[in-house]
C-alpha cells in the first residue's frame, strides 16, 4: 500500500510540474525563452498594427499624385487617369477577397503571405523607378536619363506596377492583418464602435502623413525620396517575416467559409426551382431550401447564418454609391484642385495635400463621437444602433458632392494664370485651391459618421462564424462602388462627348457631373433612411434567437463532448505520463 500511494503521489506531482510549465504565470517566460501568452498576444497586436500602418502608406502613396502623373506624363485625359484611379482603388479592395479564396483552398497562408510580400515590394519598387517622375540622376561621371522608355512602355510597366501592388496588398490585408486578427469576438457593440472608431482614426491620421510628405516629394524637386515608399515595403516585408517565425500569422476558423454562404445560396436556388415547379413552395425563406430538412445539403446553423448576412445586403448595397461619393476625393476633387491656384505666400502646395482637409474633421469628430456613444450606449443599453450616423454621413456626403458643383461655378469665374506642376506649364483658375475646403469637410465629417458605423453592423449582426464573411462582403460592395464611379465617369464622358468631365474644365460643364451625383446620393440617403429600423428590430431579433439557437448547440455539444470523455475514462487505464511515452 505504502509503494502505490507513493507511486501516486509522485504521479500527481508530475502531472502539477507538467501543467505549470504549459502554463506560465502571466508575464513570465517559460524554460525555451518563449514569451507567454499575454506577452504574445501583445506583440501580435503589434505587429499586425505596424504591417497594416505600412500597408495603408505604400498604399496612399500610390494614390496620392497617380492623376497627375497620368495627365502630365503619360498624357492621358482628365477622365481617363481619374479611371485608372479608381480602378487602382477598387482592385485594391477585391483583392483580398481573393487572396483569402486562394489561402484556403488551393495555395495556403504561409505560402500566400510570401507571394503577396513579394508582389507587393514588385509592384512599390517599380512605380517609383519607372513611372513616376524623378530628376535626371549621374552615374561614374555620366548623364544618365532615368526615363528613356517610350509612352507604350511606360504605360506596360505602370499597369503591370499598379496590378502586382493590388495582388500584394490584397493578400497583406487578407492574411496578415486581417480584422479578426484583433481579438473582437469577446466585445460588445459598445467596444466594437470604440475599436472601429479609433482604428480608422490611426489609419486617416496615417494618410494624413502620407498626403503631405509623399505628395510634396512626388511634387517636388527632392523626388528621389520617392524610393521611400518601396522601403516601407521592405519594412513591412521584415515584419511579416518575423510574425511568420513567431507563428503569429492569424489563422481564422474553419466553421465557415465565402464557399460554404456562396453554396448555401447555390443550393437554395436549386431547391426552390425544382420545389416550385413540381411542389409548389411552403418555407417561410427562400433560404431554408438549403437545409437538409428540405432537400439541401447544410445544416441549420450554416443556413441560419446565411440567412442573417442576407440581411444585411440592403446595408451593403447602399454603401456602393457612398463610395462612388468619397472616390470623388482622388478623382473629381483632385482635377479641381489640380486646376485652382496652388500658391501659397510663395510655396506651391502639394495638390493631395488638400486630401488633409477631409481628414482633420475625422480626426476631431471621433473623440467627440466617442463621448456621444458612451452616453447613447449607457442610457439605451446594447440595443443603440448607429443608423442615424449612416444617414448624416451619407446626406453629408450628398451635400459635399453638390457643393463641388457649386463651387466648380464659382471657380471659372476667375480668370487663368500659369502654373507649374512637374515640370509642366498649366494653365489654370486663379482662385485659391482653399476655397474648395467646405467640400472636402464634409466628406470628411461624412467617413467619420458612416465607415465605423457601418462596420459595426456588418460584424455585431451576424453570428460570430460569418463575421469574417461579412467583413468580406462590405470590402467587395465597397469595390464595387470605386467601380461605379469609374463607370460613372466613362459614361458621362462619353454620352457628353467630354462635356461633363472635360480635359480643359474651363471649358468643360464638370458641375453638371458633379449635380447629378449628388441628387443620385440624395436618393440614396432616403433610400437607405426608409429601410434603416430594419437593423434596430435586427440587433434584437438576432440577440434573441439566434444567438439563443447558437448557445443551445453549444451546450449540446459539450454535453456530447463531456459524455464522449467519460466514455474514454471508462475504457482507458490510469497511465502515467512516463508510460504515455
Amino acid at each position: 500500500m505504502s509503494s502505490a500511494n507513493s507511486r501516486d503521489l509522485q504521479e500527481k506531482q508530475l502531472v502539477a510540474d507538467t501543467a505549470k510549465e504549459q502554463n506560465p504565470l502571466p508575464g513570465k517566460r517559460n524554460h525555451a525563452g518563449n514569451p507567454s501568452l499575454p506577452e504574445k498576444k501583445v506583440q501580435e497586436a503589434i505587429c499586425v498594427l505596424l504591417v497594416e500602418l505600412c500597408e495603408r502608406f505604400t498604399f496612399f502613396g500610390i494614390v496620392c499624385n497617380m492623376i497627375l502623373f497620368c495627365t502630365v506624363r503619360l498624357g492621358y485625359r482628365n477622365y481617363q487617369a481619374a479611371i485608372v484611379n479608381m480602378c487602382f482603388v477598387g482592385t485594391s479592395m477585391l483583392t483580398p477577397v481573393l487572396a483569402g479564396w486562394l489561402a484556403e483552398c488551393l495555395v495556403g497562408r504561409i505560402k500566400l503571405v510570401c507571394i503577396c510580400m513579394f508582389l507587393h515590394f514588385l509592384g512599390t519598387a517599380l512605380l517609383p523607378i519607372v513611372a513616376f517622375p524623378f530628376e535626371d540622376i549621374y552615374i561614374d561621371k555620366r548623364h544618365i536619363l532615368l526615363h528613356t522608355l517610350t509612352k507604350k512602355e511606360q504605360k506596360i510597366v505602370f499597369y503591370f506596377a499598379l496590378l502586382t501592388a493590388s495582388l500584394g496588398i490584397g493578400g497583406i490585408r487578407a492574411i496578415v492583418c486581417p480584422l479578426s486578427a484583433y481579438n473582437l469576438e469577446d466585445c460588445g457593440p459598445k467596444e466594437l464602435l470604440s475599436f472601429f472608431n479609433w482604428f480608422y482614426w490611426l489609419i486617416n491620421l496615417n494618410s494624413a502623413v502620407v498626403f503631405v510628405s509623399i505628395s510634396y516629394i512626388q511634387q517636388s524637386v527632392a523626388r528621389n525620396l520617392g524610393f521611400l515608399i518601396p522601403c516601407v515595403s521592405v519594412l513591412m516585408a521584415l515584419i511579416t517575416i518575423h510574425m511568420v517565425r513567431g507563428e503569429m500569422i492569424y489563422k481564422p476558423k474553419t466553421e465557415s467559409s465565402l464557399l460554404t454562404t456562396f453554396g448555401v445560396i447555390t443550393s437554395a436556388l436549386k431547391t426552390c426551382c425544382m420545389r416550385y415547379r413540381y411542389f409548389g413552395g411552403g418555407v417561410t425563406n427562400w433560404l431554408d431550401h438549403a437545409k437538409e430538412n428540405y432537400g439541401g445539403r447544410y445544416s441549420e446553423t450554416q443556413v441560419e447564418s446565411t440567412k442573417s448576412l442576407a440581411r444585411l445586403l440592403p446595408l451593403f448595397a447602399f454603401q456602393i454609391l457612398y463610395r462612388t461619393c468619397i472616390m470623388q476625393i482622388p478623382s473629381g476633387y483632385y482635377l479641381q484642385t489640380m486646376n485652382s491656384n496652388l500658391n501659397f505666400g510663395g510655396f506651391v502646395l502639394p495638390i493631395a495635400a488638400m486630401n488633409v482637409i477631409s481628414i482633420v474633421p475625422l480626426l476631431i469628430l471621433v473623440p467627440i463621437l466617442e463621448c456621444i456613444n458612451s452616453y447613447l450606449f449607457s442610457s439605451k443599453g446594447s440595443g443603440h444602433s448607429p443608423t442615424i450616423y449612416i444617414v448624416a454621413g451619407q446626406l453629408s456626403a450628398a451635400l459635399s458632392v453638390m457643393v463641388a458643383g457649386f463651387s466648380e461655378i464659382h471657380r471659372k469665374h476667375f480668370p487663368q494664370v500659369e502654373q507649374t506642376l512637374s515640370e509642366e506649364v498649366l494653365l489654370v483658375s486663379s482662385m485659391p485651391c482653399f476655397h474648395l475646403a467646405p467640400q472636402y469637410i464634409l466628406l470628411g465629417v461624412a467617413e467619420a459618421l458612416v465607415t465605423p458605423s457601418c462596420s459595426l453592423l456588418s460584424f455585431w449582426l451576424v453570428p460570430e462564424r460569418i463575421r469574417g464573411i461579412s467583413m468580406h462582403f462590405l470590402t467587395l460592395f465597397n469595390g464595387a462602388g470605386c467601380f461605379m464611379g469609374a463607370f460613372f465617369v466613362q459614361t458621362a464622358h462619353m454620352g457628353t462627348q467630354g462635356s461633363w468631365f472635360p480635359h480643359l474644365l474651363h471649358e468643360g460643364k464638370l458641375e453638371r457631373f458633379f449635380f447629378f451625383l449628388a441628387s443620385l446620393m440624395m436618393v440614396n440617403t432616403l433610400g437607405f433612411w426608409t429601410i434603416a429600423h430594419r437593423y434596430s428590430n435586427l440587433n434584437q431579433e438576432y440577440t434573441s434567437e439566434f444567438r439563443g439557437r447558437l448557445s443551445d448547440e453549444k451546450l449540446l455539444k459539450r454535453d456530447k463532448a463531456i459524455k464522449h470523455y467519460g466514455s474514454v475514462l471508462d475504457r482507458s487505464p490510469l497511465l502515467s505520463p512516463m508510460e504515455t511515452t
